[in-house]
C-alpha cells in the first residue's frame, strides 16, 4: 500500500519542479567557501558551525569563495524588580555577511539577526553560564540561516 502511494507523490513532485536545495549538486560549491576568522567567542562559535554546515575543512587553500562575517552584539535589561535590579536580559546578535569570489568581487551579502533572552540567577556564575549559552545558541542559529541563504543563492545562480 505504501509503495503504491509513494509513486504518485514522487511523480507530482517531479512535475512541479521540486528540487532539493542540498545534496550532491550544491555540496562542492558550499565546501569551496573559506570562512574568515571572526573575533570573540560568538564569532568562534559561528565560524566553527558554518565550517561544519558547509562541509569545509576550514583551510583557505584551494577555496573558490571567501565568506566574511561581522558580528554586533547588544544586551538590554528588560525586566526589573521594585528595587531596580535587572532580572532578565534580551540579547541581540546581528551578523552581516559578504560572499566574494577569489578575486574579491562581491557575489552576495546579507544580514541575519537573532534575539534571545536569559534570566538573572542568584548565583553570578549561573547568570554568566546562561548568558554564554544564549550567545552560543544565537551564533549557531545565525550560522544555520547564513548556510540556508548561501544554499539558496547557489541554487538560483548555478
Amino acid at each position: 500500500m505504501k509503495k503504491a502511494l509513494a509513486l504518485p507523490v514522487l511523480l507530482l513532485l517531479a512535475g512541479c519542479g521540486f528540487r532539493p536545495m542540498y545534496g550532491s549538486a550544491l555540496e562542492p560549491q558550499l565546501a569551496a567557501i573559506y570562512v574568515e576568522p571572526i573575533g570573540d567567542r560568538d564569532g568562534y562559535e559561528l565560524r566553527n558551525r558554518l565550517i561544519d554546515l558547509l562541509h569545509s575543512d576550514g583551510s583557505k587553500a584551494g577555496k573558490r569563495y571567501v565568506l566574511k562575517v561581522s558580528l554586533d552584539e547588544n544586551s538590554q535589561g528588560i525586566a526589573l524588580r521594585n528595587d531596580a535590579t535587572i532580572t532578565r536580559y534580551n540579547q541581540t546578535l546581528n551578523a552581516h555577511y559578504v560572499l566574494t569570489d577569489a578575486k574579491g568581487a562581491v557575489l552576495t551579502e546579507g544580514d541575519q539577526t537573532n534575539l534571545s533572552a536569559y534570566n538573572v540567577a542568584v548565583s553570578p556564575y549561573a547568570t554568566l553560564a546562561a548568558a554564554q549559552d544564549t550567545s552560543k545558541r544565537a551564533a549557531q542559529d545565525i550560522a544555520e540561516r547564513i548556510h540556508l541563504d548561501l544554499g539558496a543563492w547557489f541554487r538560483r545562480t548555478k
